[in-house]
């Protein structure tokens, strides 16, 4: 089976021009400059004039509830919304039930999303105080990472003890995932402002109060010491706050000991925005000022932040009532990111080729992944086709999602994804889905 994606305008490292390719079986056959393709023909041409052709974006931070919390969400709902959104390959967190910290549950997972998921997945170990052995076991060429939560965004997987950390830094063969929040300082927060408000819940704009600043800088703090002490390759997820870009590394991906995401609810809000969203944009960490906001956008921008995830988290409605205790942390975002951060192309806060830089290159580069992230002959065909001004309001809706309740529900986008291709399939095309093939699991370079 062979699919023509004709004079597309081609975004991919750090170029853009016009050309076509070749989809032959589940691997890109060809790629050609300009408006002719000489003698090639294929089953089925697409006219991709106007349309912007870029690799199919890799996230490496997502909450798929699967398995155990499936009344929120699945990887079958999830991994629909990830080809909405133009995301082919995902990278799952180990907090669902039972949690991902044993390579039996890691294997679990991997056959369960085997026939349920329909894009390319890998699966974070999850580390804990007392599973090193299993840690020790994780093979970094068919795993995407260890996760290690340094502040209790999960209940009984919070490992804040300097020495447990560093023992997991020393012994992990694979990259450490981190969220960075110190708990003390949580706890201590928490207190204050409970007795400020004579309540057990204050208002959701208390949250960034809570989980303040200083929270993330000190965690994240440690956890810079600890890697150079070690040695360890740590890559610090959802960073929130301008403060702790003192402690990132500029300079090549490739070369980094230490890397850093950033996610869309922080890129996008501030706490101006809890009068507007409410409990909506509450996550962990928090979003933050606009100061905070406006130094992460231009971190982007000056390579001291190397990709961008999403940290999607599917709730129910229900979930989310209360405040900034009570009501559940996360925010459903995957199948939004892609023509959010376009839009911010479009204002020129960061450029299209960045976008795909952050979001498709750099996550390759960083886990070693085999055969992904971009538009190379003899690379897997995973490819995404985006239509500008295309004034699109994405639903949960046209997903079948149980999480009506995001900020981004009914926003209407000024860009809109026409076709996701994995592994050469077209798993949605032009709003409608075909389910008949399933993603793979991802494979990886190995060597730190």
């Amino acid at each position: 089976m062979t699919t023509l994606i004709h004079q597309a305008t081609i975004v991919n490292e750090g170029e853009q021009y016009i050309g076509s390719v070749l989809i032959k079986d589940n691997c890109i056959a060809a790629i050609m400059r300009g408006t002719e393709t000489g003698d090639i023909t294929a089953d089925h041409i697409i006219d991709a004039k106007g349309q912007y052709l870029i690799p199919g974006c890799i996230d490496d931070h997502v909450h798929f509830r699967d398995p155990g919390l499936t009344h929120k969400a699945d990887m079958h709902t999830e991994s629909r919304a990830a080809a909405r959104g133009g995301i082919t390959s995902v990278m799952d967190m180990p907090n669902c039930n039972p949690q991902t910290t044993t390579i039996e549950t890691l294997e679990a997972k991997f056959a369960d999303a085997k026939e349920k998921c329909l894009v390319n997945h890998s699966f974070y170990l999850g580390a804990t105080t007392d599973n090193i052995e299993e840690v020790r076991r994780v093979d970094p060429k068919t795993v995407c990472g260890v996760k290690l939560f340094m502040g209790s965004s999960t209940g009984g997987m919070l490992v804040d003890q300097d020495e447990r950390i560093e023992a997991i830094f020393s012994e992990s063969p694979n990259i450490i995932a981190l969220h960075c929040e110190d708990q003390n300082i949580i706890s201590a927060n928490t207190a204050k402002y409970k007795e400020e408000t004579a309540s057990d819940d204050p208002d959701v704009s208390y949250h960034p109060l809570i989980r303040s600043e200083e929270a993330c800088y000190q965690s994240t703090a440690k956890a810079v010491v600890l890697a150079k002490k070690t040695g360890a390759k740590i890559h610090i997820m959802h960073i929130s706050t301008a403060r702790e870009l003192e402690l990132l590394q500029q300079g090549d991906i490739k070369d980094k000991q230490i890397t850093a995401e950033v996610c869309l609810p922080h890129l996008y809000y501030t706490d101006a925005d809890y009068a507007t969203y409410g409990t909506r944009i509450k996550c962990n960490p928090a979003v933050k000022s606009a100061a905070d906001r406006d130094a992460l956008r231009q971190a982007l921008r000056n390579g001291l932040i190397d990709v961008i995830g999403t940290d999607h988290a599917p709730h129910l409605p229900a979930d989310k009532v209360g405040g900034s205790l009570k009501a559940a942390s996360g925010i459903p975002t995957i199948q939004y990111v892609l023509p959010a951060m376009l839009e911010l192309a479009d204002e020129g806060i960061i450029t299209l080729t960045e976008v795909v830089e952050k979001m498709a290159h750099n996550p390759a580069i960083l886990y070693k992944v085999k055969e992904r992230g971009f538009i190379r002959e003899g690379y897997r065909a995973d490819l995404v086709l985006v239509k500008p001004d295309a004034s699109h309001t994405v639903s949960t809706e046209e997903i079948q999602s149980k999480c009506a309740w995001s900020p981004f529900e009914g926003h209407t986008f000024n860009w809109d994804i026409t076709h996701t291709w994995v592994n050469g399939h077209a798993v949605y095309a032009n709003g409608k889905f075909d389910e008949s093939v399933k993603g793979e699991r991802m494979e990886f370079h190995g060597e730190l």
